[in-house]
């Protein structure tokens, strides 16, 4: 059956491409018009989609790029991947995701591009396709997820034993606080979240308005600052779309905040008509395929892989940009301030956006396509020493 068409800008076109570590991938294409461009590549988070990228992709192309956006594993018009909880949940593991944006520049005929970007959960794979493969991603931006580095290897043990894996008992604290708490990425991967979401109560529409909304700089609350320890007490200073009333489903806890008639109307970043495209895409796929993501990371599961590449650093250039309002930068204590020290060794810049929350490239597309394009002109120039 033939798929709606998307509400995009005349210079952005969808299309199609197959055999992509063994996916279909729907593909967001601008600057396509004339061969022998550079190319950036652009990864989106959760709850998104490559048409999350719409606004900064045509300012991109025209300063002379091929800008690639795909649909990632688990999400949109992508297929070939399993919307099953109990399936394996290998194929959503960082290194794949990895694996799957070099297929993906492969098949376009690039050996390198000049940038990967990322956003929220596109951060840490644009993050490690850099980490892994600095020959092909020549730069990597990071938006709103701060990159920590690889998992640590347990060090100096032979004579005493390691330590518990960080994170075990903050959860139990939280829900042991006076107003019992739960972190949002531990919810995502229950196996009722994808059910809560899709048959909210206000609807899934009314569900992603409200989610949107309170992760924007439209909800004044949002208001971020360091934290100072992964830890209840600290934790539960974040807003509840993070860490979470523990009786409440994310539908639930997001419909509190649910922008008035007045608000809805005002906001331009995210109209009606965009909004209804999420809506209706994540009705007919639900969400399962990207809260694999997160149970891959509350799991485990995968850390002795990544462990192999302990130590390692992001070598080639980068940068990272947020909303000013924005709790994502903050909500792991000290990761943003070890990605710029010891984690990021050519690291060129940390912008913090003015009138943005979250979802920074859709509120503020104009000044994140300024500090893009100002970044690659920057990375190129060092590169090119």
């Amino acid at each position: 059956m033939a798929l709606p068409p998307i509400p995009l800008p005349a210079s952005i076109r969808s299309r199609t491409v197959a055999n992509i570590n063994g996916l279909t991938m729907h593909v967001l294409e601008a600057g396509f018009e004339t061969r022998g461009r550079p190319c950036i590549l652009l990864l989106h988070g959760f709850p998104e989609l490559a048409f999350s990228w719409r606004k900064v992709m045509p300012a991109l192309a025209g300063a002379g790029y091929h800008v690639i956006a795909p649909d990632q594993r688990g999400y949109g018009r992508t297929t070939g991947w399993s919307a099953d909880y109990d399936d394996d949940l290998a194929p959503f593991r960082f290194t794949n995701l990895a694996r799957d944006a070099i297929g993906l520049v492969s098949a376009f005929g690039y050996a390198s591009v000049d940038a990967v970007i990322g956003h929220d959960f596109g951060s840490p794979v644009a993050a490690w396709c850099a980490l892994l493969r600095p020959d092909v991603f020549r730069a990597v931006a990071m938006m709103s997820a701060p990159f920590g580095g690889p998992p640590k290897l347990p060090f100096d043990t032979a004579d005493k034993p390691a330590a518990a894996r960080s994170g075990d008992s903050v959860h139990r604290a939280l829900a042991a606080l006076s107003r019992p708490r739960k972190h949002y990425q531990w919810y995502y991967s229950t196996h009722a979240a994808n059910d809560d979401m899709v048959n909210a109560r206000q609807g899934l529409r009314e569900f992603l308005r409200a989610y949107y909304h309170h992760k924007s700089a439209d909800w004044k609350d949002n208001k971020p600052y360091p934290l100072t320890a992964w830890s209840a007490e600290e934790l539960a200073k974040l807003p509840t779309y993070y860490v979470m009333d523990l009786d409440k489903t994310m539908p639930e806890t997001v419909a509190m905040e649910m922008p008035s008639v007045a608000e809805i109307a005002a906001n331009t970043w995210l109209p009606d008509s965009e909004l209804t495209f999420y809506a209706s895409e994540y009705e007919r796929t639900g969400f399962q395929g990207g809260l694999q993501w997160y149970r891959c990371g509350t799991s485990g599961e995968f850390d002795a892989e990544m462990q192999l590449w302990s130590g390692r650093t992001i070598d080639v250039p980068s940068c990272f940009i947020s909303g000013k309002q924005d709790w994502g930068t903050y909500q792991r204590a000290g990761v943003f301030e070890a990605m710029q020290k010891s984690v990021c060794t050519a690291m060129i810049g940390c912008h913090l956006v003015d009138g943005a929350g979250h979802w920074v490239q859709q509120e503020q597309p104009q000044e994140v396509s300024r500090l893009l394009l100002q970044f690659i002109e920057q990375a190129t120039e060092r590169s090119a020493r």
